[in-house]
């Protein structure tokens, strides 16, 4: 058996394993002598296998679908927080305390831009 039972298996070792298995149904005289590794057994685990990964794909795809809502709202909400400062500054002009209090950067608040005095 495995080391690490907790990693995914490489798709070509998987695909060696549904070789063998196909090849197995074509040996009509196979009779293992422990019973866990009958055919109906491989057959079942197949069917698992193959059902947990239907899960997974689902549960991706609801993920992904999940994160594209919560995408979609951050953005409605940030585009609604944006206007609303706008109108703010609108009413209340851009160099009063309540544009400031949202967010806004008071134009007075800003340094003068300094002369650069590098001599040619």
């Amino acid at each position: 058996m495995a080391k690490d039972e907790t990693r995914r298996i490489k798709p070509q070792i998987l695909a060696a394993d549904e070789e063998s298995h196909a090849a197995l149904k074509n040996i009509t005289d196979y009779a293992p002598a422990n019973a866990v590794y009958t055919t109906a057994a491989l057959d079942t685990a197949r069917e698992i296998m193959n059902a947990a990964w239907d899960r997974e794909t689902q549960a991706a795809a609801a993920a992904a679908a999940a994160r594209d809502d919560a995408v979609a709202a951050e953005w409605r909400y940030h585009n609604l927080t944006v206007g609303m400062r706008d109108q703010v500054t609108a009413q209340y002009g851009r160099n009063s305390n309540q544009a400031q209090s949202v967010g806004r950067k008071k134009p007075s608040e800003y340094k003068a831009p300094k002369k650069n005095n590098q001599d040619d």
